[in-house]
């Protein structure tokens, strides 16, 4: 085995990267046994499509599960290659087990019978669950792995598939549920799928300020001494009197915002500032360490 190959095992199999993905599916399958299988929700993924198979053919959620996860993740190796498909190898056997274990817990399946309440909580526990494995670098497997081989056998993109993948599912139950329990479902998959996105966000936004000051000198110096920040400093030409002078840039934390605000007003309370939320911020001082460079 290479150098290479070996640092590319350790990174997929580090404890931290495990402890999240297992977590993420237990999650996951804490807010399908507790909400989406007592109410008769329609929902998308893995999940969705067992539902079908279960309503048609009698199979057990889990078992099917267990089978689809496995022949998915063969293709994975197949078509997508070892090192993704081992991204994948611990959801697939894990999900299909805590799913079963999940649905022996008598209580976990009587917390409310209210369709909104267990859209709202399903959707929050199915987004933060697959958001959290996504985010620890691994794959839930299943219905994850079609759109990825479609994205490199075809180039469609991976959201299309996914969002392809789910329509197809809900239209397949919306034939054995109500119309209601159909519309809560399309819910579901709508909100879980925006808190994806959120989860995967988290910890990394940032707050990008542009301060344009004739004390601009002051508070560039004053950034680096007492926040500890970069700045980038941009050569400025106003608009209406053509003032010449230069806007200082720096990005800083949530937290660090109020500091900086008060610091900048100490100085120049006359100073105009922009201020945006960004949603990732890669480099020296944030995903870097400060001496490497």
């Amino acid at each position: 085995m290479t150098v290479e190959s070996k640092k590319e095992l350790r990174s997929i199999f580090n404890l931290k990267k495990i402890f999240f993905v297992l977590l993420g599916n237990t999650i996951y399958c804490a807010g399908i046994v507790a909400f989406v299988l007592p109410t008769g929700l329609v929902t998308g993924g893995t999940t969705g499509l067992g539902l079908i198979v279960n309503h048609y053919f009698g199979v057990p959620i889990e078992l099917f599960a267990a089978i689809f996860n496995t022949v998915m993740f063969l293709l994975a190796v197949v078509l997508l290659g070892k090192a993704f498909a081992l991204t994948s190898l611990i959801s697939t056997f894990y999900f299909p087990v805590i799913l079963g274990v999940f649905q022996k817990i008598e209580w976990l399946q009587d917390l409310t019978d209210d369709p909104m309440l267990c859209t709202v909580f399903a959707a929050v526990s199915i987004g933060v669950g697959i958001g959290m494995v996504i985010k620890a670098g691994a794959s839930t497997g299943g219905m994850d792995i079609p759109p990825l081989i479609l994205n490199k056998k075809m180039g469609v993109p991976v959201s299309v598939g996914l969002y392809t993948f789910d329509f197809l599912i809900l239209i397949g139950q919306m034939f054995f549920r109500d119309t209601e329990k159909s519309l809560y479902g399309i819910l579901l998959v709508m909100i879980y799928t925006v808190l994806v996105d959120k989860v995967l966000l988290m910890g990394k936004n940032q707050m990008q300020v542009k301060i344009m000051s004739e004390r601009y000198e002051e508070i560039n110096e004053m950034i680096h001494q007492k926040l500890d920040r970069g700045t980038t400093l941009y050569r400025t030409e106003s608009g209406y009197l053509h003032n010449k002078g230069f806007l200082v840039m720096t990005v800083v934390s949530n937290r660090e915002l109020p500091k900086l605000n008060q610091l900048i007003m100490e100085i120049d309370d006359k100073a105009f500032m922009v201020i945006s939320q960004v949603s990732e911020v890669k480099g020296r001082g944030f995903t870097l360490h400060k001496h490497l460079l």
